[in-house]
């Protein structure tokens, strides 16, 4: 059967694993999901290796056709998105009676699938992008000094894949080129040497893509680029390339709204549902390169924040500027904080903002301290923290702060104590706390790197460190 979005579609909801939806899950979390696997027998599960400090790597095989296909997810420890959408095809190729049995069969006879869920499991525990030995796997193809990197150049000269899928995260900052448009997924047949050539291997990975890209426009459209094709000769991607296996490299992005990568993770799980299809019935040998070509290239003109045409003051001197702000995760234990900060100051008329406002008119204003301490976060609620920024006041002092209170909801700072550093200046890689106002009112409150419209009530709940 051929798949058509709507099938797809309904195949991801059907198969959704729900045991995954925050995307810094861990290693154990996928543990009692590969033994449910193990236990069903639809697909093998085999225990391949260990990483440096003693988790298990699994790999996991569906099918006995002569086309071998290997897929790995997860080299870096903080690109989880491909892994739960395995997780997601795991559940379908264990389904049946749903209308899809006569794909899984067409698969099965003409597929082997070996998919490697969480290469890099000591990373994924820390939340981080390089393993336990501070190595970056995927710049470790050609030294193999890591564990877990050996362990894939291993699978590979042991399998002999006929094609591969590379399956990373990219940051949320590239665009469509020319918009405000962030890239849901980026595409790449890697370059096997400096002058980028194209022989059968490579030019089969790039018909592959157009298939990829194809469906995915229908999904996601106009929200699909090309991830930058410089040689790497320390990638693994490249390196397959170089091994002769069709290499397909897949860079999870984002989406507005997405932060938990759901959406981006159902565009992997179509991706790769339509590209074992086209595979198997060898339909992607009708597409040009020259459709490859067509994709653009990632740009990266994205901020979290861009604040246009703003009113500053430094030195007694007034001028006009545009201000970007960054949001960067910083892990607390198994969850996360965001750190906002002054990002560029300047003429930033070229870049874009998922919170993109025009300040004309409005001017900047130093944030202040609440002075009064309370009691404790319980003393806080939404009515008393609005009341606070509509007067001017970023930070507030709690005097007893419990160990499971180190992160907060509140659009506020949260002090522990009277001296803490408490920054006020608007400058490159400052914090980005303070307000906007026009003719003395205030109307907006930048807290931590978030936009607070004081003229509306909060929406949502906001990831904030007591400092």
């Amino acid at each position: 059967m051929k798949l058509v979005k709507n099938d797809l579609i309904k195949a991801f909801s059907l198969y959704e694993e729900r045991a995954l939806m925050h995307r810094r899950f861990k290693h154990g979390d996928i543990l009692p999901l590969l033994e449910n696997i193990r236990s069903a027998g639809y697909l093998a599960v085999t225990e391949i290796g260990q990483s440096s400090e003693g988790r298990s790597i699994y790999r996991l095989q569906y099918g006995q056709g002569p086309i071998k296909i290997l897929l790995w997810s997860q080299m870096h420890g903080d690109e989880p998105t491909a892994t739960m959408a395995l997780f997601d095809l795991f559940n379908f190729f264990g389904g049946k009676d749903d209308g899809f049995d006569a794909y899984r069969n067409e698969i099965a006879s003409k597929l082997t699938l070996y998919f490697i869920p969480m290469l890099n499991p000591d990373g994924t525990e820390r939340f981080q992008r390089r393993t336990a030995m501070d190595v970056d796997m995927n710049r470790d193809a050609r030294a193999t000094a890591t564990v877990e990197g050996a362990l894939l150049k291993e699978q590979a000269m042991l399998l002999k894949p006929d094609f591969a899928f590379n399956l990373h995260n990219q940051n949320n900052y590239y665009n469509i080129p020319g918009t405000n448009t962030p890239v849901a997924i980026s595409l790449l047949a890697p370059a096997y040497d400096y002058a980028r050539n194209i022989n059968a291997t490579r030019a089969d990975a790039m018909r592959v893509i157009v298939g990829i890209n194809k469906i995915l426009q229908e999904v996601v459209p106009d929200a699909v680029a090309k991830y930058d094709d410089e040689h790497t000769p320390r990638g693994f991607g490249d390196n397959f390339q170089k091994w002769g296996v069709r290499t397909v490299l897949i860079e999870s992005g984002a989406y507005v709204g997405d932060s938990e990568k759901m959406i981006v993770r159902k565009c992997n799980f179509v991706a790769l549902l339509k590209a074992f299809e086209e595979i198997a019935d060898q339909s992607f040998e009708q597409y040009s390169i020259t459709d490859y070509d067509t994709i653009p290239f990632n740009d990266e003109k994205l901020h979290d924040v861009l604040l246009r045409n703003l009113t500053i003051e430094q030195d007694g001197t007034q001028i006009v500027v545009d201000i970007a702000i960054r949001q960067n995760e910083k892990t607390i234990g198994s969850d996360y904080c965001v750190v906002g900060v002054i990002e560029d100051i300047g003429d930033l008329q070229d870049f874009y903002g998922y919170v993109d406002i025009d300040a004309a008119g409005l001017a900047f204003a130093p944030a202040k301290i609440y002075l009064e301490p309370f009691a404790s976060l319980a003393d806080l609620d939404d009515t008393i923290v609005m009341g606070l920024l509509n007067k001017g006041y970023a930070a507030v002092i709690i005097d007893k702060i419990n160990p499971d209170e180190l992160l907060h909801r509140f659009p506020i700072r949260v002090l522990t104590k009277k001296n803490v550093d408490f920054s006020q200046r608007l400058a490159l890689g400052n914090a980005a706390d303070f307000f906007l106002h026009r003719k003395g009112k205030i109307m907006y409150a930048l807290i931590n790197g978030y936009v607070i419209d004081l003229t509306k009530s909060l929406q949502r709940h906001y990831k904030n460190q007591v400092l």
